[in-house]
Parts: C-alpha cells; structure tokens; sequence
C-alpha cells in the first residue's frame, strides 16, 4: 500500500513513521521521503519542525549509529566512513566517536579472540590475513599492530 506524500501532514507522518523504528539522520531520512514521493520544500520545512521539537536528532543518531556499530563488532576507522557516507559532518562524527567512550582497544581484542580463537600469527601469511580482517572491521592498523604482537594481550 502505497502512501501519496502530496500534504506537510502527509510527510510529518511517514517521517515520523521512519523515526519510530529508529533513529535517522536528517540526510538520510530526507532521502527516503524523496524516494516516497514528497517534494523537497515540504520535507524540509516538516524534518526543521521535527528537529525544533526533538523528535529528529542529529547526535542522537550519531550516539545510536555508533553503539550499534561497535557493539557488532566494528572499529571507529569503518564507522567513521559510514558515518561519512550518510551525509553526516566530519566534525560531528569526530566529537561523538570522542564522547562514545568506547574502549576500541577491549573491542578490537574481543573481535579477534572470537575469529582466531586468540593464536597469535606463526606466520606471515597469517598474520597478513588476521590484519586484513582486523582492518576491514575498521580497526587501525597501529592498534592491530600492537595486538599482533603480543602487546596488548591481557592473558
């Protein structure tokens, strides 16, 4: 069933909708609208309505974007970019991956425990393969490095 987005009512209510399920950033949830059919002057004026009333949050979706991410396992460097795919602000992505807190060290150990069962690298090979994991994940390589070694192995 498809919903004709032709009033502001009609936009608020499938953009309030959209924000139900979960947090949106404003660019993307501007995207979806687009792709139901309203135009752009009444997504704009609804989603600044939004916003003034805080049903739409930019940090919000920041916080949860980011806690999602890492809680399945990916690091700041993967969650950055995504973040920056989404249409959100480099300097907002930077200051809430500073104020998640998240011990991306713990994180990255954790992951790697759970896909190599905690064995070091015997080999070039498989050290080449555990840090191609490890970084597609978005963890940085100084952080992989440091682990890899041996270094920051809390056993």
């Amino acid at each position: 069933m498809s919903v004709i987005l032709d009033t502001p009512v009609a936009v608020r209510r499938s953009a309030m909708d959209l924000l139900a399920r979960r947090e949106h950033g404003r660019v993307e949830l501007t995207r979806k609208l687009r792709q139901r059919g309203a135009c752009p002057e009444m997504i704009d004026q609804e989603l600044d309505r939004l916003t003034e009333e805080g049903l739409l949050s930019e940090s919000r979706y920041l916080e949860s974007f980011i806690n999602y991410r890492a809680r399945s396992g990916y690091g700041p460097v993967r969650i950055r970019e995504e973040l920056g795919q989404r249409g959100l602000q480099r300097a907002d992505i930077e200051q809430a991956l500073r104020e998640s807190n998240f011990d991306w060290a713990a994180q990255l150990a954790d992951v790697w425990r759970r896909k190599f069962a905690g064995q070091l690298p015997t080999d070039p090979r498989s050290r080449a393969q555990q840090t191609r994991f490890l970084s597609y994940r978005g963890y940085p390589l100084e952080m992989i490095g440091r682990l890899l070694s041996g270094r920051s192995i809390d056993d």
